[in-house]
């Protein structure tokens, strides 16, 4: 059989599952843990590098990972990353003491940290005809949106069924699985610079900002360190003004300035950061509120989440046309728009939903979540098309910073939200909808701002 061509549907779809199983990766084993904490004997202080392992080695080496695939290629860089993030699978299932399933977490996260800017990067060099890179955008952003919304219910279903070891057992013929599709479908020409610079002290002056953020932001969700968690979180913030003044004065820096201060590249970090923000923290506290207020099991607050997934694809794909036609301001405008309805409609779901039937609150939240689906779908397609409009020498570090944008955006929303929900109620409004709906208006906001700014 001949090999397919560059941009055919069968490259797009291996990169887009790429971006799936990495995603799903950051969410699917919370919900396992703990199960895995029982499975290895340990207490439950061990639940928080469990959970933040991953996130913290994702989101602060995707800028590096980027910069490595564009100085040694990114179909070596995709090929490696998948391969250590199938090793590390294999570690955590036979993990017998609780640092090795914080290692095998960290190494997937930093493994996926080389995977998803390389293969973004080449699904946008496949993708050279007119209107097709609307449409790889469309299936990536839903392929990457599904991932996360449906993480918790995966990973309960796989706990459920065949026990925590599973969420690591099948990441290995995944990878390897995807190793083997990335070699025969994926002959994009290669494109890299030998001498690309990889400017070690801004690297670990991103890394550890970066991971400072997260882990303060997990901190600061617990009642017993939310001090420990403030002072993290400012750590990591004076790590990344020293980063600023690191990138202006360094000789050849980590990411270039100028490329920074592109509009179209802060349009999009600023939509990543936003969509992840009002979806994932929305996602976390109807997980709680289903569970604490109405009686749901994990597994069945999952499997409402469910519409949520459903509703991305749809989204993307309806983003995707408008994105060819129109151009991609309209659906991400059109995408915080719904969101913000969508997070409308999940809150008062439950200020209503307490005097309420079980089949009204589902069917609130149901219709809610349709809207935030749809909206993430569409806006997500939107502000990737958008942050990724660069010069070809400058797209794989925008896919790194974009990336980056939405992992803080989920580490950074959830906190806040989680800290706002704290009281329990907020007089006779259950303080998990008063969150929901501060994530409504910071979303309808930025829709404003998106509406009215010129960045491309």
């Amino acid at each position: 059989m001949a090999r397919r061509t560059p941009g055919s549907s069968a490259t797009v779809v291996v990169l887009c599952l790429v971006q799936f199983v990495d995603v799903l990766g950051v969410t699917a084993a919370i919900v396992a843990i703990p199960s895995m904490l029982d499975g290895v004997g340990a207490g439950d202080a061990v639940a928080g590098p469990i959970a933040t392992a991953y996130a913290m080695f994702f989101g602060g080496l995707l800028v590096v990972g980027a910069r490595l695939g564009h100085r040694y290629g990114h179909v070596r860089m995709l090929l490696v990353g998948l391969l250590v993030f199938a090793v590390a699978g294999g570690v955590g299932a036979l993990a017998g003491h609780a640092w090795q399933l914080v290692l095998a977490r960290a190494v997937q996260g930093a493994a996926s940290a080389l995977t998803v800017p390389a293969a973004l990067s080449l699904l946008l060099a496949a993708a050279t005809a007119t209107g097709q890179r609307a449409k790889a955008l469309g299936l990536w952003s839903a392929a990457g949106a599904a991932a996360g919304a449906s993480g918790l219910f995966v990973g309960g279903l796989l706990t459920e069924l065949l026990g925590w070891r599973a969420i690591f057992w099948v990441n290995v013929p995944l990878a390897v699985g995807l190793a083997g599709g990335v070699r025969y479908w994926v002959r994009v020409p290669p494109a890299r610079d030998r001498a690309a610079s990889l400017d070690a002290v801004g690297a670990l002056l991103l890394v550890t900002s970066v991971m400072g953020l997260v882990l303060g932001a997990a901190l600061v969700q617990e009642d017993g360190s939310r001090v420990p968690g403030l002072l993290v979180v400012l750590a990591g913030a004076a790590l990344g003004v020293l980063l600023a003044v690191w990138l202006r004065r360094a000789r050849r820096p980590l990411v270039s300035v100028s490329t920074l201060r592109t509009p179209q590249l802060l349009a999009g970090t600023l939509g990543s950061f936003v969509n992840t923000a009002a979806t994932s923290s929305t996602a976390v506290l109807l997980t709680l509120h289903l569970q604490r207020r109405h009686g749901f099991s994990a597994f069945g607050a999952g499997l409402t989440l469910l519409a949520l997934s459903l509703a991305v694809v749809v989204g993307s794909a309806a983003a995707a046309r408008l994105a060819r036609a129109r151009g991609p301001r309209r659906p991400a405008v059109a995408g915080l728009d719904s969101m913000g309805v969508g997070n409308v409609v999940v809150s008062g779901t439950m200020v209503a939903g307490g005097g309420a039937g079980t089949g009204w609150t589902v069917a609130g939240t149901v219709v809610g979540l349709a809207f935030l689906g749809a909206g993430l779908g569409a806006s997500s397609v939107a502000f990737n098309d958008i942050g990724t409009d660069l010069p070809e020498h400058e797209v794989a570090t925008a896919t790194g910073v974009l990336n980056t944008g939405a992992q803080l955006g989920t580490a950074i929303g959830v906190a806040v939200l989680l800290l706002v929900a704290s009281p329990g109620t907020y007089g006779p409004l259950p303080a998990e909808a008063v969150a929901i709906l501060l994530a409504a208006l910071v979303t309808l906001a930025a829709a404003r701002l998106v509406a009215h700014r010129r960045f491309a």
